[in-house]
């Protein structure tokens, strides 16, 4: 039961997430940006290399969004900095992500499974920063607190890793 509270807790949280392109008034929030390797590369920053694992499909789309450390922005529609949108590979992949200046983040990852831009609480997954643990109350899923996502990023290249986990 824990496992399966777990996987349907990232997924619910993963719903939270607005999937929506960001407004001209939002210009500093909800930009999509692509995956851009070279912006990990040595000298370069300040930057995240994302190694994301447990992707159980190669189909549709994967989102990373990032987020400011901060519980006003975290999970919140439209809330994130950027939102990097790439095709998955099956099993694990890094992703570069840039951020525009040192300091404290989070970052949610969403499997959209299938690509129809919707969560479908069976077949896609999601992860977060750290790997928190995913908590329920009467069997509603709780989102981790921004302090259990948050990670420092200086000048330079954060290595991160994420596991996607879905929900069976």
């Amino acid at each position: 039961m824990k496992a399966m509270a777990t996987g349907l807790g990232a997924a619910a949280i993963a719903a939270t997430l607005a999937i929506a392109p960001a407004s001209s008034a939002q210009a500093s929030y909800a930009r999509v940006i692509g995956n851009d390797m070279s912006k990990c590369a040595s000298g370069s920053g300040p930057a995240v290399r994302l190694r994301i694992s447990g992707l159980k499909s190669s189909g549709g789309n994967l989102f990373v969004r990032t987020y400011f450390a901060k519980s006003g922005d975290w999970l919140k529609s439209k809330r994130y900095l950027t939102r990097l949108d790439t095709k998955p590979r099956k099993g694990a992949m890094t992703v570069c992500v840039p951020v525009p200046k040192a300091g404290n983040y989070a970052i949610a990852v969403q499997h959209d499974a299938n690509g129809n831009r919707e969560m479908d609480f069976s077949k896609d997954g999601a992860g977060m920063s750290n790997n928190p643990k995913i908590g329920s109350f009467l069997g509603i899923p709780r989102p981790p607190s921004v302090k259990k996502a948050a990670f420092s990023v200086g000048s330079g290249i954060k290595p991160l890793s994420i596991t996607v986990r879905y929900r069976d």
